[in-house]
């Protein structure tokens, strides 16, 4: 039996409900797994809060970022580690990424999606 991904249900109030349970703060999927992530914002992003994404090896293809409230350009460092490392990135507002987020991982994409929380 296929397992299904998780689905991000809702956003805002300082966190997300996923899979209709409240998760405060910023989530990390990975592996269909939901967790609690330590990024509190876009300025503060360092590579080391995608210490997750990069020990998964080749099982991401591409992170999917929300970056806050306004889509802005994640901080050199995080866009340099994660081409190092041979891992897409790809980011937009915290809402339209757990939207994205939500169809990308029906289709069955290799992803993980890093969501700041609003």
């Amino acid at each position: 039996m296929l397992r299904q991904p998780p689905s991000v249900d809702a956003w805002g109030g300082g966190g997300f409900r996923v899979s209709g349970e409240w998760r405060p703060g910023s989530l990390l999927i990975l592996d269909d797994q939901p967790r609690t992530w330590s990024a509190t914002s876009l300025a503060a992003l360092t590579p080391e809060d995608f210490a997750e994404v990069f020990a998964a090896g080749g099982a991401v293809e591409f992170v999917l970022l929300g970056v806050g409230l306004v889509n802005a350009l994640p901080p050199r460092p995080v866009r340099d580690a994660l081409k190092a490392a041979g891992v897409g990135l790809e980011f937009m507002s915290t809402e339209a990424a757990a939207r994205t987020y939500n169809v990308l991982a029906s289709e069955g994409r290799r992803l993980a999606a890093a969501l700041i929380a609003v």
